[in-house]
């Protein structure tokens, strides 16, 4: 095997690929990448067995192959070289060497046929979709996902398709996020609980604005976008039926500037009890009061801010952390707060939705008097 390449295109897609590389692996052989060489097409193979990412680019190779890399040497080695070309030749006893302008380096590759098969596209169903949709999708959801693995439908993302509809859902019970795509047109209707890691790797890929494959079975899902495919092994468990607990009325609504709102939560949650991050939201026609005390420590803290209420004046107590995480991935300068009563769930919504979008975000009280 041998073949020439850019250093540095050969860097962006070993990137991309060390995402699925984890240390410590069950196999010793998914610490390396796989090489293989055919007709001037380098493809890079890298799985730590929930996640495999596939990528290609073109190279000039004189003779093709099939070769297991170590990947942390190859990666320092590339990222320590200057941007030229470079000649990698591997011999029969999977010795790997490397030409660059400056010298030679020389490590030990492994034999192929050890690297893990990766999951084929057998009896997949498919939809396409936008780049950004997807990756605002993941952003708008994730940090939502539950850590519990006890709860192990929770630590992933719900993606259902509903035929005309896409939901990405998130919950660890104390908040919830769905952000809804429209206007789909397929004849699918679907769930699918993604891990979040291969959901983080897919949104760190997606660089560039495009449509994406995505296909699935009952064992895993496929991203496929440019010469990138991103295969995630699906949790295998049920989600819980969220709808239930989203509350249908919810009769009070503050109008609150977005920024404002956030910067006032993380100076007051600095004063909030250490184990609540309790905030106290007192609501009125005009004003929305925030404060927090941690008595034990005697500290408090209370700021005012501009808000249109319709309602009955209102106190409300929140987890400063969870309402602060909502707050940082929504984009608009105003956002909904939605309030029934000081014991039910309040909901944040944009004060307008794109077009073909809705994004709703749910977070249970932290109740008073605690």
């Amino acid at each position: 095997m041998r073949f020439e390449v850019s250093s540095s295109e050969l860097l962006k897609q070993l990137n991309i690929a060390a995402g699925a590389i984890n240390t410590n692996p069950v196999l010793p052989i998914m610490e390396d990448f796989l090489f293989d060489v055919k007709n001037n097409t380098l493809t890079i193979t890298s799985t730590n067995l929930e996640t495999t990412i596939i990528t290609e680019l073109d190279v000039t190779a004189d003779e093709g192959g099939i070769i297991a890399i170590p990947a942390k040497i190859l990666l320092d080695t590339l990222k320590a070289l200057p941007e030229q070309p470079i000649t990698i030749t591997v011999d029969e006893n999977n010795g790997v060497k490397i030409l660059s302008a400056f010298g030679v380096y020389k490590l030990s590759g492994d034999a192929a046929d050890d690297f893990p098969n990766h999951p084929e596209e057998d009896d997949v169903e498919i939809l396409l979709l936008n780049s950004k949709k997807i990756q605002k999708g993941i952003t708008n959801t994730i940090f939502a996902t539950s850590n519990d693995e006890l709860r192990l439908a929770m630590t992933g993302i719900l993606i259902q398709i509903d035929f005309t509809k896409l939901h990405f859902v998130a919950t660890d019970a104390h908040k919830l996020v769905k952000y809804t795509i429209g206007n789909l047109s397929t004849d699918i209707a679907k769930s699918l609980i993604v891990p979040k890691k291969g959901l983080t790797l897919v949104k760190n890929a997606l660089s560039e604005e495009c449509d994406v494959k995505i296909s699935f079975n009952k064992a895993n899902i496929f991203f496929s976008f440019g010469r990138t495919k991103i295969v995630c092994r699906l949790v295998d468990a049920k989600y819980p039926e969220y709808n239930a607990v989203i509350p249908v009325e919810n009769p009070y609504e503050a109008i609150i500037n977005r920024k404002d709102f956030l910067n006032s939560l993380r100076r007051i949650a600095i004063y909030a009890n250490k184990s609540t991050n309790q905030v106290i939201l007192n609501i009125t026609e005009k004003s929305m009061t925030i404060s927090a005390q941690d008595l034990d420590f005697s500290n408090e803290a209370t700021e005012q801010l501009n808000c249109n209420f319709s309602g009955e004046p209102m106190t409300i107590g929140f987890n400063a952390k969870f309402l602060g995480e909502m707050l940082n991935v929504l984009e608009n300068d105003d956002i909904k707060l939605q309030l029934s009563t000081p014991s039910r769930a309040g909901l944040i919504v944009p004060t307008e939705d794109e077009p073909g979008e809705a994004l709703l975000m749910l977070v249970m009280p932290v109740m008073m008097g605690n």
